[in-house]
């Protein structure tokens, strides 16, 4: 039986469509004959996805009792014994009821697929388990509800829902969404336009990720090794040798002009761990990283092998080189790495730059797993130099006839330690064998026969052909001691990079996870936290699949690798597992730092804000207490004057009172990000007269100058008054007696400025910005107050678009200017014909 196809609806938030889209499909296949019912779908009371299900079959909801309540889940059963050709599935990240035969919602749509049966379906990009984390710093709010990305990659189809963060929130606004009564809550918070945007970038990355894999396994499966121009991508070989910056800032000029990708890879030349001995190369790395690209480190037996394979895996379209300082000699030893990469790019672009005189590299050498220590071509160069070098010998010494064999055994035993320091061991012992036959022949009596006259000429030979083979041996020794001393400074270099991250970073363990990928040439790995992907590099497992190796991390946290470790590099493995634990560690600590600033932070709050509680609200409410109780008093005969004066008491207290509890909840509502604002076109002077009438002496003694004249500023009239009135009681109390407060406005450009001047003693211009902290009170006057003022002043300012900032007052004292928008001058467009 064929596997099912699954197709899903992404969206970046809810509201935005997944759900009618989804219906409108299935109502798409059934109008064309399709057998299709809607396994379930939750239409959230919006009105059009309602109707979307008009025409379609339901499958009966599956009734669960759980804690004394009843839930209603998909029934999967009856799903399986309908068997339609598709089945529409609506929140496939949902968590089941307890007693529902799977935990999660996507896996009985696993089961339904397996069966045969096609899935549609929907989700929201913050439920994907790899930007869980992402969406939570976000939006502040972290969703339980997850789905693995692998299962959803396998999707053979995902299509975007989207919509502008503008367009979703005047869906919202309308109530096209949530309820009525959620909705100013849901725009202050979750539905940010910030935070939308950003949930929409993460969407349209993530499937442009996914298209990028889809690619990928089209041109693999049609064999197409050529890369497909569909993004300019430049890759940079990175050495670590002098002049590589100058060769990546060209690179990355070459990626910005196309609007391309850049990529820097580094190739250590030989197998085991990848590492560079290289300073520089950190540098360069960091200079990338800066430039906005991406760094890869591979290893390959052959360096521009590795740079080719990196550019058509990653289908590259330019590869961006250095030009080779080497001599001609040493490219004609080693072989030259740009003829090489021209010889194989195919159709990639190859660009060649020259650049500082480099120093030539230390490029250690490493245990290869199961091969020869002597790299291939230097053992063809031995096999060579023994071929042609021993004839040749031979010929010369026979030439000139009157050598003894002495010398000639000497001459014999110099040309085969340098066969054995070019090609290693066997070439060596193979020249010494046929050496040793040579001499035999042709210089031991008698002559052109093996058979040797003189005792001396038998241990002679023996002697040679021995010390030949010792010889051999101990260049094979050295060479072995060489590279294990240098698989021992590359451990170490690759410990101390990751111990580097793990102290430099604050969040490491995503680089962590790419430089185990990397330095063990695995084809992937991940920190699995049960079925949560933490943290990944290269390729994953198939969700369910047992393949790759696992290490464990801690309680349910391993470290699953896709590919085979060395028996050698085992020791190093578990060094990087112990660094990964540490990073877990260190993300435990930080998560519980986190929140522990946060409740310190919030206890601040709450003891500034008992402080002013407990002086600047019972100073009213001791007044007004002892007005009322002194008219209370029977004994006490009071004249009418005493009695109006208690009152104007009460009163005033009442509404001192008043305001001091109003800028409570305005802060309290400027710190949840719950205010509603309504701006329109507003003449200032309005807002100005309205804002001094609702002060306790409606302004006596403020000088004001606000022109009518003045264009409409575009603000919310009614925060724009509180706003101002606190900024007048705010200069009144810090001005002296006899100089009040002026208000005045001008017209500047584009904006009107709004000034409210005080002559009092000002602020310093290192504690400007503290005073629009709440409970700031610097300079306190004793007038009371629990120093909201400027700082609900300017929340409102900036809420409604403005600017608020501090200057000072020539001669004395603080002006306080508003920035704000004023009214276009040009003409509205005229509606289209039949526009409502």
């Amino acid at each position: 039986m064929r596997r099912g196809r699954l197709r899903i609806y992404l969206g970046a938030a809810p509201g935005v469509g997944k759900t009618y889209a989804m219906l409108g499909e299935g109502r798409r296949r059934a109008d064309r004959g399709t057998d299709v019912v809607v396994g379930f779908v939750e239409t959230h009371g919006r009105a059009r996805t309602a109707e979307q299900l008009a025409d379609l079959e339901v499958v009966p909801r599956r009734r669960l009792q759980h804690r004394g309540a009843t839930f209603e889940e998909m029934d999967i059963d009856a799903v399986l014994a309908r068997q339609p050709a598709v089945a529409l599935i609506d929140e496939l990240a949902h968590t089941n009821v307890p007693g529902s035969r799977h935990a999660k919602r996507w896996q009985d749509i696993d089961e339904l697929l397996d069966a045969g049966i096609d899935v549609v379906s929907s989700v929201n990009i913050q439920h994907l388990e790899s930007l869980n984390d992402t969406v939570e710093r976000i939006t502040g709010a972290r969703q339980g509800e997850t789905v693995p990305d692998a299962w959803v990659r396998t999707a053979e189809q995902i299509e975007l829902i989207d919509q502008t963060p503008e367009a979703l929130r005047r869906r919202m606004a309308h109530g096209n969404i949530y309820a009525a009564d959620k909705i100013e809550a849901a725009l202050g918070n979750y539905f940010r336009a910030g935070n939308l945007g950003a949930l929409r970038e993460l969407a349209l990355l993530w499937l442009a990720d996914r298209v990028d894999e889809a690619l990928d396994e089209y041109r693999e499966a049609h064999g197409i090794d050529r890369p497909w121009e569909t993004r300019e991508r430049v890759v940079v070989a990175l050495t670590g040798a002098p002049g590589g910056d100058t060769l990546i800032r060209r690179a990355a000029r070459m990626a910005a002009r196309s609007r391309g990708d850049l990529l820097g890879v580094h190739v250590s030349r030989s197998d085991g761990l990848a590492a560079s001995a290289s300073p520089l190369l950190e540098e360069h790395r960091r200079l990338l990283t800066d430039l906005g690209g991406e760094y890869h480190e591979v290893v390959s037996a052959d360096v521009a092998s590795g740079l080719v394979d990196l550019a058509r895996a990653e289908n590259a379209t330019q590869l961006v080189l250095g030009a080779s300082r080497r001599s001609r000699v040493a490219e004609a030893w080693q072989g030259s790495v740009i003829g090489k990469v021209l010889r194989s790019s195919g159709p990639i672009d190859v660009h060649v730059i020259s650049t500082a005189p480099a120093i030539s590299p230390v490029v250690p050498l490493r245990v290869a797993r199961n091969r020869t220590l002597i790299p291939r071509r230097r053992q063809l160069a031995g096999w060579l130099l023994a071929g042609v070098g021993l004839p040749g010998l031979t010929l010369a010494l026979a030439t000139l006839g009157s050598i003894g064999l002495p010398t000639v055994l000497l001459l014999y035993l110099a040309l085969v330690v340098v066969v054995a320091a070019v090609g290693g061991l066997v070439s060596a012992v193979v020249a010494a064998v046929g050496a040793s036959l040579l001499a035999n022949w042709y210089f031991t009596e008698p002559t052109h026969t093996f058979t040797i006259g003189e005792a001396e000429h038998v241990v002679a030979l023996l002697v040679f052909l021995g010390v030949g083979v010792v010889v051999s041996l101990l260049v094979r020794s050295t060479l072995r001691r060489a590279a294990e001393a240098s698989r021992a400074r590359v451990e170490a270099a690759a410990l101390a990079r990751s111990s580097a991250t793990l102290v430099g970073s604050d969040d490491p363990l995503p680089r962590l996870v790419q430089q185990v990928h990397e330095t063990f040439g695995l084809e992937g790995c991940a920190v699995v936290d049960g079925e949560r992907v933490v943290a990944s590099a290269g390729r994953l497992p198939r969700a369910g699949s047992r393949d790759g190796e696992q290490l464990p991390l801690g309680e349910g946290v391993h470290l699953v690798l896709v590919g085979s470790v060395a028996a050698d590099d085992l020791d190093a493995l578990q060094a990087f597992a112990a660094q990964l634990r540490a990073a877990l560690e260190q993300e435990r600590l930080r998560r519980e730092a986190a929140a522990t600033s946060q409740l310190s932070e919030a206890n601040e709050l709450r003891t500034a804000l008992l402080r002013a509680v407990s002086h600047d609200l019972r100073t009213p409410l001791a007044s007004i207490k002892a007005a009322v109780t002194s008219l209370l008093q029977r004994d006490v005969a009071w004249s009418g004057e005493a009695t109006t004066e208690f009152l104007e008491t009460i009163d005033q207290e009442a509404d001192r009172l008043n305001r001091l509890v109003g800028n409570l909840l305005d802060m309290s509502r400027l710190e949840a990000g719950v205010l509603s604002v309504r701006t329109r076109p507003v003449g200032l002077e309005e807002v100005v007269a309205a804002a001094l009438t609702s002060l306790p002496d409606r302004g006596r003694g403020v000088v004001v100058d606000v022109p009518d004249t003045l264009p409409a500023v575009v603000v919310d009239p009614a925060l724009l008054e509180r706003a101002v009135a606190n900024l007048v009681a705010n200069a009144a109390a810090h001005s002296p007696s006899g100089r009040g407060v002026r208000v005045e406005a001008r017209e500047v450009g584009e904006r009107v400025d709004l000034l409210v001047v005080d002559r009092g003693p000002g602020v310093a211009e290192e504690d400007r910005e503290r005073v629009f902290a709440p409970f700031q009170r610097l300079g306190d006057t004793g007038g009371g107050g629990v120093g909201l003022g400027l700082a609900v002043a300017r929340g409102f300012v900036e809420a409604v678009g403005g600017r608020l900032t501090l200057e000072e007052t020539p001669g004395g004292g603080l002006t306080v200017v508003v920035t704000l928008p004023r009214q276009s001058t040009q003409p509205a467009a005229p509606a289209a014909a039949g526009a409502p």
